[in-house]
């Protein structure tokens, strides 16, 4: 049985893998500027054009359907990046893999030299596990346009996954490496009761999320990790942009 589901698994992620038509590249960065943002150890997300890419976004309700890690230059001096492919398992892939996709960078804040290190370790010593096809098995059923999903189930529905240690889908892989370093990402609030059986919130502990429960916008959402802008670093100076049409106006169509 096992094989039948590992062989169904492999047969639909190469299905869903398949990119759709009609996606639209909307940010005006660049290879370079990405790779010279770019530390080891930082995310990037990305804006999937895949089947189950859709599937992701909608279930989240957000614009990222992948996460993966930012892990330094080859010997050939491009950047490379760890993560959780649907097909092949957890990799390494060159980064102008995502060159022509939306995607925003996001950076653990004062996260110490020695933590950094070893969550990028983490992610590199996971390299050659398979990607986790009870989660495909799962998610496949949500693909269609209007799943019977009320939004306030959304969430639950995606934390998939069979807690398999040698298996990963993109999202768990990076949660597991930060909290390998007891790094925060969204943790629960625990209110401490008192032996009155009162609650004090103002003594409030931070409980970690399974790792499970992670989806790849959650690093944009937490307040722990910083969204990292190529664009406007560097002295940004917007008059310094140079207007196909300079003596557009801005404030629409002339002819209104």
């Amino acid at each position: 049985m096992n094989i039948v589901s590992q062989r169904l698994g492999l047969w639909l992620a190469k299905f869903l893998s398949q990119p759709r038509s009609h996606y639209e590249r909307f940010s005006v960065l660049t290879q370079a500027q990405l790779d010279d943002a770019l530390e080891p150890g930082d995310l990037l997300l990305v804006e999937g054009n895949s089947r189950i890419s859709t599937a992701i976004k909608y279930l989240t309700q957000s614009t990222w359907s992948h996460v993966c890690m930012f892990a330094g230059k080859g010997a050939d001096g491009k950047g490379f990046v760890i993560e959780a492919d649907l097909v092949e398992g957890v990799i390494r892939s060159p980064l102008e893999k995502y060159a022509n996709c939306n995607t925003r960078i996001c950076r653990a804040v004062n996260l110490t030299e020695q933590d950094r290190l070893a969550t990028l370790q983490y992610a590199l010593d996971r390299v050659g596990l398979r990607y986790d096809t009870k989660n495909i098995v799962d998610l496949v059923r949500y693909l269609l346009p209007m799943p019977p999903v009320p939004t306030r189930y959304r969430r639950r529905l995606i934390q998939l996954g069979s807690g398999d240690p040698t298996s990963a889908i993109c999202s768990t892989l990076i949660a597991q490496a930060f909290q390998s370093v007891r790094y925060p990402i969204i943790p629960h609030e625990t209110p401490e009761i008192q032996g009155n059986s009162s609650i004090t919130y103002s003594a409030a502990r931070l409980e970690p999320k399974h790792y499970s429960h992670f989806t790849p916008r959650d690093f944009d959402l937490s307040p722990y990790f910083e969204i990292v802008k190529p664009t406007i670093q560097n002295n940004f100076d917007y008059k310094k942009i140079q207007w196909a049409k300079p003596e557009t106006n801005f404030r629409g169509n002339d002819d209104d």
